[in-house]
């Protein structure tokens, strides 16, 4: 059995063209990844079914359920091509957007997206090439938008555009994305991650495509998204902070305040979020980061994040492993900070009303009285185990215990849990006794530790947690089954 990390926090790792064998995903995940993510903008549909295959092959030489997450590409707006490949856009210059198809010049180019002209209105700002040049709408007609150039630079052939100052109306799922949603739930993938949110719309349609064959992340990486925030997060099982393409949209110095008020709403509500993009950026060429990264990373960690991300860093950098274990260095020390969980725990998470929360947030109080080792849960759809992440009870893991794999690979993104699937409990005795005989075996306690277990009664049935136990170990429990 995989013996759990000694870290609470999750790191997601991005494959790409320099972590694509098992050999080197193996090193990941001794290196400190506990969960991957499949970015579907990128490669065949061969490479990427060949992604999958590799990381489900490891899981029983390393011993552990291994968490996927296939992030779907969403609409992507780009200008047309130019005559000359390329042109430099002077500041203070008129600028003409149309649906010609001609290539364009210093003076027009093709805007091949009916849908934005309908959107929007003088005065709306137009982001191209990540924002590196920075147009203002003067007079919007059916067919031509007419702007103004305000940061000038070089546009080359389909650059992309961001729209920050309206909702696009266009859907958070494109043919392709369909397709690929397809093609990641019929391959397995645990989480399914969903970009361009707008409207908790966009959520309700691809949770009703998911059918729960897979768990739901959101990323918010617009300014909509952001006004409409409580919405999205109760229609999502997560969230992603994703700084990239936020901080296109927004003002850089809006970023920080954006993710802080995401991930202390993500939390609130009991979902777990991830924090993402440019989060150690510099390992993409170099063997170390910036300290300005490694503060970044440690803020997000101080907050509660559930997972960090790395983006190019491992997947096509020149230090993928390095950067996995950087990561896991970070968040290691961060929370041996004798501060860290009274940061943590600036975010209020007040105990919803039911009996399952007030007996996860006792359990919670009761580990910390007492220093339990570990908080062991009973679960089979994974709920148990995502309240007590909630309440970040203690420094010990969550056991997950669960008789569905799926449910095990769903919890690689949450918090604490260290997840191990098992035959389920049909009685109160056996319950503690398997409770004791995994601890062990898992090595998170000892003989005369205590564990707090939480369950529900009646066994086997879903959403019944009802149950909170103390017991104390003696050390010969292995002895039994597993």
């Amino acid at each position: 059995m995989f013996t759990p990390r000694a870290r609470r926090v999750k790191v997601l790792a991005t494959l790409g063209p320099a972590s694509s064998t098992p050999e080197m995903i193996a090193r990941l995940i001794h290196a400190g990844a506990d969960a991957f993510r499949v970015n579907m903008s990128h490669g065949s549909a061969e490479t990427r079914a060949s992604l999958i295959a590799n990381i489900r092959a490891l899981e029983p030489e390393i011993g552990r359920p291994l968490t996927i997450l296939a992030d779907l590409q969403g609409p992507k707006l780009r200008v047309g091509s130019f005559a000359a490949g390329k042109v430099t856009l002077a500041t203070g210059t008129a600028f003409v957007l149309d649906l010609d198809e001609t290539p364009g010049d210093e003076r027009r180019v093709c805007l091949p997206h009916k849908e934005l002209f309908a959107a929007l209105a003088a005065d709306a700002r137009l982001l191209i090439d990540d924002g590196k040049v920075v147009l203002r709408c003067t007079h919007v007609a059916p067919d031509r938008i007419t702007a103004t150039v305000v940061t000038g630079g070089t546009v080359s052939n389909n650059k992309g555009v961001n729209v920050p100052d309206v909702v696009v109306p266009l859907p958070a799922l494109t043919p392709k994305d369909r397709a690929d949603l397809g093609f990641a739930l019929d391959h397995g993938a645990d989480w399914i991650a969903l970009s361009f949110v707008q409207r908790p719309e966009d959520v309700a349609e691809a949770r009703a495509l998911i059918g729960g064959r897979a768990s739901l992340l959101a990323k918010i990486e617009k300014p909509a998204a952001l006004d409409r925030l409580p919405e999205i997060l109760e229609l999502a099982d997560a969230v992603m902070v994703a700084r990239g393409d936020l901080g296109v949209e927004l003002p850089p110095e809006q970023v920080p305040p954006a993710q802080k008020r995401i991930v202390a709403m993500a939390r609130a509500m009991g979902k777990p979020v991830v924090v993402a993009t440019q989060m150690l950026e510099s390992m993409i060429q170099a063997p170390t980061p910036t300290r300005a990264e490694v503060s970044g990373v440690a803020t997000a960690i101080y907050d509660g994040a559930d997972a960090v991300m790395l983006s190019a860093e491992s997947a096509a950098g020149a230090w993928p492993v390095e950067a996995v274990a950087m990561m896991d260095a970070i968040a290691r020390t961060t929370e041996g900070d004798a501060q860290y969980y009274a940061r943590v725990h600036f975010t209020e998470t007040a105990t919803a009303h039911t009996t399952a929360d007030a007996i996860s947030a006792a359990a919670a109080a009761i580990t910390r009285t007492i220093a339990a080792k570990a908080t062991v849960c009973f679960t089979i759809s994974g709920s148990t185990a995502r309240r007590a992440a909630r309440e970040r009870g203690g420094a010990g893991p969550i056991l997950c215990l669960t008789p569905a794999r799926a449910t095990a690979r769903r919890m690689g993104l949450v918090w604490g849990v260290h997840a191990v699937v098992t035959k389920d409990v049909a009685g109160f005795e056996e319950m503690v006794a398997k409770a004791k005989r995994m601890a062990l075996r898992a090595k998170i306690a000892g003989g005369g530790d205590l564990l707090v277990l939480i369950a529900g009664v009646p066994f086997s049935t879903p959403g019944t947690t009802n149950v909170v136990h103390v017991v104390r170990l003696t050390g010969t429990e292995l002895a039994g089954r597993s």
